[in-house]
């Protein structure tokens, strides 16, 4: 079976020592498809040029709300830049994230969020949103942007959030939790979650699924969601595999 990541950090430093052996190697292991997202300006280039070298692998460009701290509006013009690139599929990684005290003010975050939507919305791209122990903020920041389609990547939320976004037209994407033995709530969210609807990701380097947790997650370890999901939802890893590949292609307009 041929899988799409379709939310990995390979722009991350844990990837420093070994970054161009691990993306080389993915197709081999069934992963034909990655969508690289940035987190600042920086992030945002380095996927870029990696979406250049690698066929496989595709760029978002965004602030992430635990980055945005040195965010001014003139950083807008660069998002737009470098969304002019072939291979930049999404406006992402942006949202809220209220969990760490020291992230950047709430206020701020709100305002960068809602400036990168309506980029979104000016240049027809879907976006990727990170949402934090800010469930409600960033459901009320979306709706007021109903051209805008996007994804909840790394879903956290309940049931009921999930089937909202679900009305909304937007998707929803899990990650390595689902595989967790506490992970009840994500399980329960992907199985109201329609499978139209669903998309599967690492978020490497970061949680990565059993049986590999604890150790630095990249996009081979993807095969796990599937399979996890595949039995949420009573069907093959095989459908899995082929039903998520066909959403991210036509969310991200991959062809």
């Amino acid at each position: 079976m041929t899988l799409f990541d379709t939310h990995a950090h390979y722009d991350a430093e844990e990837f420093a020592a070994d970054r161009d052996a691990v993306l080389a190697a993915l197709p081999a292991q069934g992963v034909s498809l990655v969508v690289n997202p940035g987190c600042d300006l920086p992030s945002s280039q380095t996927a870029v040029d990696l979406s250049r070298r690698y066929p496989h692998v595709y760029a978002a460009v965004g602030y992430h709300p635990e980055n945005c701290a040195p965010y001014q509006e003139g950083d807008l013009n660069i998002l737009r830049d470098l969304s002019r690139e072939e291979k930049v599929v999404a406006i992402g990684e942006i949202g809220l994230d209220y969990y760490w005290e020291e992230n950047p003010p709430k206020e701020l975050q709100q305002v960068v969020f809602r400036d990168q939507l309506k980029l979104a919305e000016e240049l027809d791209l879907p976006v990727i949103v990170h949402d934090r122990e800010a469930h409600a903020d960033s459901l009320s920041l979306v709706r007021q942007f109903p051209k805008v389609r996007g994804v909840f990547h790394c879903f956290s939320g309940s049931a009921e959030l999930a089937r909202e976004l679900v009305k909304l037209g937007w998707m929803v994407s899990f990650t390595g939790v689902l595989t967790y033995k506490n992970a009840r709530r994500s399980v329960e969210a992907a199985a109201a979650v329609p499978l139209d609807r669903l998309m599967i990701e690492t978020d490497s380097p970061y949680m990565a699924p059993v049986p590999n947790r604890g150790k630095r997650n990249d996009s081979g370890n993807v095969r796990y969601i599937c399979e996890k999901l595949a039995e949420i939802k009573g069907i093959s890893p095989e459908e899995c595999a082929a039903i998520t590949m066909e959403n991210g292609k036509r969310f991200f307009s991959i062809r």
